[in-house]
């Protein structure tokens, strides 16, 4: 359950009634992304209310009446899905700029100058996406996000979303203590072990995070590891 402090209104206005919801607003995204989430964890109480402020309920048979169900789990999705949510004036500010910074991470993360062959820092993403004067919509996806913004960028700063092949090389000890933060980086393609121990992988990774893995493996070896970029 999500603490009241938190939690914004979901509303629908159907059959002659008012039927609202309390819920987590950071779970509304990923609900309109299609993404499969159990609304109970993430409402204040597993309940429909008239006035959410006021904590009226509609009688039984209007719900049944609205819904064709009595299950919370159903009626709140309707509710999510065709109805409106109100939010504070705050907590749109938050959600926005959390999500900014998600989306400036991504693009800094996975695109790079295809002048350079490097990443652009975040705060130049940032700034661009300023100057570009981009819009964060709070409910669409992170994917349709990056794909406007990456629209707007282009005309502005040399970039493009690349992915790159690297070979990674780690001694037999270290292996089994960086495996773990390497698969975080990307697809493993293909691996084998060497003669004298070693292992060897090929990766595909975005290609802004080239000198992350290298500095990762680097910090987590104490300098043994090879990283070589293939293509």
């Amino acid at each position: 359950m999500v603490d009241l402090d938190n939690a914004v209104v979901a509303r629908l206005d159907t059959h002659g009634e008012t039927f609202e919801i309390l819920l987590d607003p950071t779970v509304i995204r990923d609900i309109k992304a299609g993404k499969d989430v159990d609304l109970l964890e993430h409402m204040v109480i597993d309940d429909v209310f008239n006035n959410a402020s006021r904590g009226t309920r509609p009688q039984s048979e209007k719900i049944l009446e609205a819904f064709g169900t009595t299950d919370i789990r159903a009626i709140a999705s309707r509710i999510i899905e065709k109805g409106e949510i109100q939010i504070t004036t705050e907590q749109r500010r938050e959600m926005l700029e959390a999500k900014r910074q998600r989306i400036v991470a991504y693009i800094s993360a996975n695109a790079i100058n295809p002048q350079t062959k490097l990443p652009h820092p975040p705060n130049r993403i940032s700034m661009a996406l300023d100057e570009v004067k981009f819009h964060v919509d709070a409910f669409k996806t992170m994917e349709k996000q990056v794909d406007e913004a990456m629209k707007l960028l282009k005309p502005l700063i040399p970039i493009r979303l690349e992915k790159s092949r690297v070979a990674v090389r780690l001694s037999g000890t270290d292996y089994g203590k960086c495996y773990e933060d390497l698969i975080g980086f990307g697809i493993v393609e293909r691996e084998e072990w060497q003669k004298d121990g070693s292992w060897i992988g090929v990766m595909e990774i975005p290609a802004g995070r080239i000198n992350e893995l290298t500095g990762r493996m680097k910090d987590r070896t104490r300098g043994t590891a090879e990283v070589r970029l293939i293509s």
